[in-house]
């Protein structure tokens, strides 16, 4: 099932990176994308028994010059599920000194197929 619009989105993170010399768009973006990692767990995997592999990854990030990332190298950099990876205008290029700072924003989407058979509880009680 590759359509995400019959997919559960089962998390969003977002995350920000920078390259500071250089003006390296994909460092930035990986950057970026480590960020949105960091601030994540999955422990759903382990008590429902899903694969990893069910898990479709949806990054997007965005910088100023869309067309100077290497997509293959940060899909490459993504751990776990079945990832793509796509550029959109975003971010920021900061005029610093001579140089120009590179800043990428980035989210990365989890999604699942429809699950059945279990739900969570009502942590309330």
């Amino acid at each position: 099932m590759d359509d995400l619009s019959k997919m559960h989105r089962v998390i969003i993170e977002m995350g920000m990176g920078n390259d500071l010399h250089g003006m390296d768009y994909t460092k930035a973006a990986a950057r970026a994308i480590e960020d949105a990692f960091r601030h994540s767990s999955l422990p759903l995997f382990a008590v429902t028994g899903l694969r990893h592999e069910d898990m479709r990854v949806q990054v997007t990030v965005g910088v100023q010059e869309p067309d100077k990332l290497d997509l293959d190298v940060l899909t490459a950099k993504l751990p776990r599920g079945r990832a793509q990876v796509r550029a959109v205008h975003g971010g920021l290029n900061v005029p610093a000194g001579g140089e120009t700072i590179v800043i990428a924003q980035a989210s990365v989407e989890a999604f699942l197929p429809p699950q059945t058979g279990w739900a969570l509880k009502d942590q309330a009680q």
